[in-house]
């Protein structure tokens, strides 16, 4: 027998064997949650990142006011303090916005 003929062979072999297998269902493992499309998923993701970002934000605003009360005039430290109270606001701004952005993409997408 030669090659063709082999290859032939296993070809329609396995185009009729498709049919003896059968696909199985899993179900949607999320749907206790409340979960059962794409984009509720990723708003429930944002939600929970952003609240994690908010948080660590508001620890920095802590950190960034220490700063400043152990800066004592120094120059050095004192930029380091406003840079670190700059970008906890931003943090926080980013954090509290989150699922606002999600929202938004959602109705501009039309989803």
């Amino acid at each position: 027998m030669n090659k063709k003929a082999l290859y032939l062979l296993i070809t329609v072999g396995l185009f009729f064997s498709i049919g003896l297998v059968s696909a199985q269902t899993v179900e949607n493992p999320l749907k206790a949650a409340g979960i059962n499309d794409f984009p509720t998923l990723l708003e429930k993701i944002a939600t929970a990142v952003g609240g994690i970002v908010a948080s660590l934000a508001f620890l920095m605003l802590i950190v960034a006011g220490i700063f400043f009360l152990l800066s004592a005039g120094n120059p050095n430290m004192l930029g380091r303090a406003k840079q670190a109270l700059t970008y906890a606001i931003i943090g926080a701004a980013i954090g509290l916005a989150a699922g606002a952005l999600v929202g938004l993409l959602k109705a501009v997408v039309g989803v």
